[in-house]
């Protein structure tokens, strides 16, 4: 216990900068001119103990720190119960952690953002038959895309969150890398591909050499009342994860019933409507067949849901749309890197080309199961995020 406790207390030293030497990779203070200007950071603050910890750390280095906490949505609005709605308590935790810190608090209104670029997005794409990662759209457009603008209309140096990535600045090539979470169980590098280089000078991630464990510690030790406040993990408007429902429930639309038909031209049944269902999904077909279906794929001008077999789900080919690059500047030769085709999933060996108008070519090593267009597909080199995109078109493996 002694051992464990003093190698704790050895990694929180690193991360709260008492060590230049150690930590100058970590947020850059030798760049970024640390000490001296007491530079004023706006900290993204959802209530929880990840956002509340890495605040500490920050304000321990001597940062200079404005918390702010984002109001989403409004459960009503959306066709939710008002208990659904966690904005209210994550408000209340954030703003007493805040007053015990003792830093000034906001709250920003961002709804109409959150609606437009998550929400409808979010709607769109099940209607068309992807499957979408709002978390994803949010970080782009709202919790980062947004909070840049409002970091400098308060005099802001820099924003922070709580997301478990590490950012370092790289002077052989220039640029400013994307690095994943020492914590590899909580690493949320993929859900930050898409920030681009001058908002990677200007972000810091407190939490990225740290783990979850040392960060409840060190929260409890401080005495912070949400130290051990459990992790969210649904999407924070689909808080039962029945997201067919909540698309019913704005959009004023019942999902349209329809065909499942096997591979081989076979009506097996009808379906509920296609917003129901996803690439791989098994559960919840209601269909009896003589070995396991899945979904494979859709036809949405048709209402078609195929089923087939899982082998069918494999394919070594996608095309990823709309690519942002992070650790190079361009793409114009192949590039071997590994490839994350969804948040959980291992990333795997692939070649990556470029195809112009931001698309790029994943070819994978080994054919890989359920590619589901409208998903994130991440590029990675080691640590390094190189880039990602969203998956377009898939090849199925002949």
């Amino acid at each position: 216990m002694k051992r464990k406790s003093m190698k704790s207390a050895q990694s929180l030293k690193r991360n709260v900068l008492q060590n230049f030497a150690d930590c100058c990779y970590k947020v850059n203070v030798l760049q970024r001119n640390f000490v001296m200007n007491k530079p004023k950071v706006l900290m993204a603050m959802s209530g929880g103990v990840d956002s509340t910890t890495a605040a500490l750390l920050l304000q321990e280095a001597g940062y200079d720190i404005v918390g702010v906490t984002l109001k989403m949505f409004d459960a009503k609005e959306i066709g939710l119960a008002v208990q659904d709605d966690s904005s209210f308590a994550n408000v209340a935790d954030a703003a007493k952690a805040a007053a015990k810190l003792g830093f000034p608090h906001h709250v920003f209104d961002f709804c109409k953002y959150f609606r437009a670029d998550v929400i409808d997005h979010f709607i769109a794409e099940y209607e068309n038959g992807r499957t979408p990662n709002p978390c994803v759209d949010c970080n782009k457009h709202v919790k980062l895309g947004q909070l840049f603008a409002r970091a400098e209309e308060l005099g802001c140096d820099y924003i922070a969150t709580g997301h478990y990535a590490n950012v370092k600045f790289e002077e052989e090539s220039g640029r400013w890398l994307l690095l994943r979470g020492e914590d590899r169980q909580k690493d949320q590098s993929y859900m930050l591909y898409t920030l681009k280089q001058e908002q990677l000078a200007h972000i810091l991630f407190p939490l990225g050499h740290l783990r979850k464990t040392e960060i409840r510690e060190k929260a409890a030790a401080e005495g912070l009342q949400n130290a051990q406040k459990p992790d969210s993990q649904d999407i924070c408007f689909v808080p039962d994860g029945d997201y067919a429902q909540v698309i019913q429930n704005i959009t004023k639309r019942r999902p349209k019933p329809g065909q499942f038909i096997h591979l081989d031209g076979t009506v097996l049944g009808t379906h509920k409507g296609q917003v129901h269902y996803t690439i791989g999904q098994r559960k919840g077909l209601g269909i009896a067949y003589r070995y396991p279906l899945y979904v494979i794929s859709k036809d949405i001008e048709k209402n078609i849901v195929y089923l087939g077999p899982q082998e069918a789900l494999f394919a070594n080919t996608l095309i990823a749309e709309n690519c942002n690059l992070i650790s190079v500047a361009e793409l114009n030769r192949p590039l071997r890197v590994t490839a994350k085709p969804r948040y959980r999933a291992a990333d795997v060996p692939a070649v990556i080309e470029p195809l112009g108008e931001g698309r790029i070519r994943v070819t994978f090593d080994e054919p890989q199961r359920a590619l589901t267009p409208g998903q994130a597909v991440v590029f990675y080199q080691d640590e390094v995020v190189v880039g990602g995109g969203t998956i377009g078109f898939v090849q199925k493996t002949v």
